[in-house]
């Protein structure tokens, strides 16, 4: 079975993880010594919890940034139709595929979505045809360009609060 997503079975998160959470969620580069004056734990609980939530895979802290600016120029989506009996070897090789930088599997028909990043059509030309649809099981793709952002934002907070 593919990788699947974090779920909670690890270790409850509690109200103090959701407040980190939040605040790392609308500056990924606050100091831990500031998580613990706001949440009102020590610096060292906010390092070991922080740890935590890393390691399983709840949180990742990362610079978030705007590919067209930085010179990729086409950035876009593509959706999946897959035979499902072969669902884990797509992944496997999905999963070595650079350009695409998020991979989910989904409802509606298709079985896998994905977002890529790419410098130019040679690019994707290449990544469409020579590298996923020729994959095993894959049956065909849909691709959709993203023209411009118009929002998107990472601070939802958590569902438990």
């Amino acid at each position: 079975m593919p990788e699947s997503m974090p779920t909670l079975k690890t270790k409850k998160l509690d109200p103090i993880d959701c407040k980190m959470i939040r605040l790392l969620q609308k500056d990924g580069r606050i100091a831990n010594t500031d998580i613990a004056k706001k949440v009102g734990i020590s610096e060292a609980t906010v390092r070991s919890r922080l740890n935590r939530l890393i390691k399983e895979k709840i949180i990742q802290i990362v610079a978030v940034s705007d590919p067209l600016i930085l010179g990729f120029g086409i950035v876009g989506n593509i959706r999946i139709h897959v035979d499902i009996r072969k669902m884990n070897n797509i992944v496997r090789e999905l999963r070595k595929i650079k350009a695409l930088w998020f991979i989910v599997q989904s409802t509606g028909g298709t079985g896998i979505d994905t977002e890529f990043v790419v410098k130019s059509l040679e690019e994707l030309n290449e990544l469409i045809f020579d590298r996923i649809n020729k994959i095993d099981g894959i049956i065909k793709t849909e691709t959709g360009l993203y023209l411009k952002f118009i929002k998107r934002r990472y601070d939802w907070g958590t569902a438990l609060e």
